[in-house]
């Protein structure tokens, strides 16, 4: 049967949900572990300082790229395609160069610095480099629907990353950032040579087949005929494939430099506190330690479901959706289709949220307890924790309306909301700065809710206004149903008494109550959006006969 754009992005969807939930428990038993045989200051080091970096370097440098050549990838001319996707790796080197030089001569610190900080700094810049250099690989499997290849490339890269790491930190504990190094760049250099391993294989099995050509189905009984256009590993380098217009797309070029310079406003946004953290050192490495293991436990929600949802929607829409035309000049199948999925994303990302904030006030000392025993369930990692629950309902609602705006505007409209974005950016430092003075660490969390809230009203009025002549309103999903919605109340109050006279003395009743309350939840959600489920089954069903009948 041929690829199915919707299909494939559910799949990707499904396989990442699985990655994160993998990744995050790996990060999560690391993260203890860490703390458990170097310390909690490492432990700031490793996740604020070092991570940040190479966040900085990996965004700014791939994202914007990745974003615009996503776009429309049935109508690309792909050796345009390649020689504009290999700017990246000399952006990533000056990215590294700068980068390092700030983190290691420029940025202040009232304390010592780790053993093989430096070396560290430089591993870091090196293995976004090496890792950037497959870039136009990954881009392609993403493309041509490669689903499995990049879940199944990043599990492995994350086992070896933690297989070379750990080992080393039992055999040299005070050497932590040495074996934070070498495992970064071990992995990397396996990320890059394991995807164009993979397509020399592919390709050469493509050559031997002769079928190099794939019909790709947009759910709307068109059929757009695609030929592989790779013949040989070499292709993916610039300037080998024919091609006899100019060397860059200048519509790609445009979109491209659009998303970089919103991109930097991004950054800023999603990585305000470790940017307050590393700058303006307001909370001490150890401090920072405790503030991750936290944030870790805060954001599980967020990393586990709602990022690979707004990976996946991201490429459905932006492959359903004209970023160049209003909606009512585009195909209505797929208008219908597109405003469908955002309706039931918005429903299911609200309700994930607001479960998260009534059964995370009751159940976080609870959670705590059972990650870090007695030390963790002091008041102020209490406090994070249940801060953390607001800032996951505001992170999922924005992350769906967010990815649908970034996925349908065309270049004007990106570029005006960069000068938005400048006056969010300047509002989430200051709120951040200044809540962290008075506040402490949860002040980081209350201005990460104000950046999420400043985002989320910015993507609404977009959405709103994109519909606006139309007779869609796909905002609607955001209001909760009204069973659901009682059944909530009723359960945030049962367990609220529950915290208060179980715990913790009985620990184990508190818990049985909680998930009585959250099956009678879950019950009212499931009643509420019976329609969705059985459409859900049946397309499952459908699918799987039609496996059956192709095997």
């Amino acid at each position: 049967m041929p690829p199915n754009i919707l299909k494939s992005s559910l799949e990707n969807a499904s396989f990442s949900i699985i990655f994160q939930i993998f990744c995050r428990c790996v990060t999560f038993v690391l993260n203890a572990f860490v703390v458990r045989h170097v310390g909690q200051a490492i432990l700031g080091v490793i996740n604020v300082r070092l991570l940040l970096l190479e966040s900085m370097i990996l965004f700014l440098s791939r994202e914007p790229f990745v974003k615009a050549c996503l776009t429309n990838t049935a109508e690309h001319n792909w050796a345009q395609v390649i020689n504009l996707l290999w700017l990246t790796v000399p952006i990533c080197i000056v990215m590294s160069f700068l980068f390092g030089y700030i983190w290691l001569f420029l940025l202040s610190t009232t304390e010592i610095l780790p053993p093989y900080y430096t070396f560290a700094v430089w591993a870091v810049g090196l293995s976004c480099v090496i890792e950037l250099s497959s870039l136009v690989v990954q881009l392609v499997a993403s493309a041509f629907l490669f689903v499995r290849l990049k879940i199944i490339l990043d599990t492995i890269m994350i086992i070896i990353r933690t297989m070379t790491f750990v080992p080393l930190i039992l055999y040299y504990p005070e050497n932590a950032l040495l074996a934070f190094g070498i495992a970064q760049l071990v992995a990397a250099i396996f990320y890059t040579t394991s995807h164009y391993a993979y397509f020399h294989y592919h390709i050469k099995k493509l050559n031997k087949s002769q079928k190099r050509r794939m019909s790709l189905k947009d759910n709307s009984n068109e059929y757009v005929i695609r030929e592989f256009p790779f013949h040989t590993i070499e292709d993916f380098l610039p300037c080998q494939l024919k091609n006899n217009d100019s060397y860059f797309d200048t519509k790609l070029t445009n979109l491209t430099w659009s998303f970089f310079r919103q991109g930097i406003l991004k950054q800023i946004l999603t990585e305000g506190e470790r940017l307050i953290m590393t700058i303006m050192p307001v909370l001490t490495f150890t401090e920072q330690g405790v503030y991750e293991i936290v944030n870790n436990m805060g954001s599980l929600a967020a990393r586990f479901i709602f990022r690979p949802i707004e990976d996946s929607s991201y490429f459905y829409f932006t492959q359903m959706v004209k970023r160049d035309k209003t909606i009512s000049d585009q195909n209505p199948v797929k208008v219908q289709e597109s405003v469908n999925v955002l309706t039931h994303l918005c429903s299911v990302v609200t309700c994930i949220g607001l479960v998260v904030l009534v059964f995370g006030q009751s159940y976080s000392s609870l959670l705590l307890w059972l990650y870090g025993g007695s030390k963790l369930i002091l008041p102020l990692p209490v406090l994070l924790l249940r801060a953390h629950c607001l800032a996951v309902l505001l992170l999922g609602i924005n992350g769906v309306t967010e990815c649908y705006t970034n996925a349908t505007a065309d270049n004007a409209t990106i570029n005006k909301s960069n000068l938005i974005m400048v006056y969010q950016s300047i509002t989430f430092l200051g709120a951040s700065y200044l809540f962290a003075i008075w506040f402490g660490p949860v002040g980081f969390i209350l201005g990460n809710c104000v950046n999420m809230g400043l985002r989320i009203i910015h993507s609404v009025i977009f959405i709103n206004k994109r519909h606006q002549d139309t007779v869609y309103r796909p905002l609607r999903g955001l209001v909760p149903k009204p069973m659901f919605s009682t059944c909530l109340l009723v359960a945030a109050f049962a367990t609220n008494l529950s915290h208060t006279y179980f715990f913790p003395s009985e620990k184990i009743l508190h818990l049985l109550v909680g998930i009585i309350m959250f099956m009678i939840v879950f019950m009212s959600w499931l009643y509420e959006n019976y329609e969705l489920i059985q459409l859900a089954t049946s397309k499952w069903y459908e699918r799987r006969n039609k496996q059956k009948k192709n095997d």
